[in-house]
């Protein structure tokens, strides 16, 4: 396993939700874990995934996210079971998507 951390600015995320996953790691999936535990101005983006010598493209779907959403405040683990980065940016926005609505 290779483990990734991206520590990124996002601006705020809404909502009042504390805690959110979405996806499951099968058959080249992954699973979201969303969690406020971060300043409102810092997204931080733990990655445990079981391909070695991605840490470039990680880096850069994970800066794109945060430059599209509101991701502040958040930390992020990704439990990543070989998926593609269109899929990643999937996840990472139903995240975001489901910490915005009232619990």
């Amino acid at each position: 396993m290779e483990n990734l951390l991206y520590e990124l600015q996002s601006t705020q995320t809404g909502g009042t939700r504390a805690v959110a996953l979405v996806g499951v790691v099968a058959s080249g999936n992954l699973e979201v874990l969303l969690e406020r535990r971060e300043a409102p101005d810092r997204c931080v983006i733990e990655i445990a995934t079981p391909a070695h010598g991605f840490a470039d493209l990680w880096a850069a779907v994970t800066e794109d996210f945060a430059a599209r959403s509101a991701a502040g405040g958040l930390r992020i683990t990704i439990n990543d079971g070989g998926a593609r980065p269109d899929m990643v940016a999937l996840r990472l926005a139903q995240g975001v998507r489901l910490m915005e609505k009232p619990e």
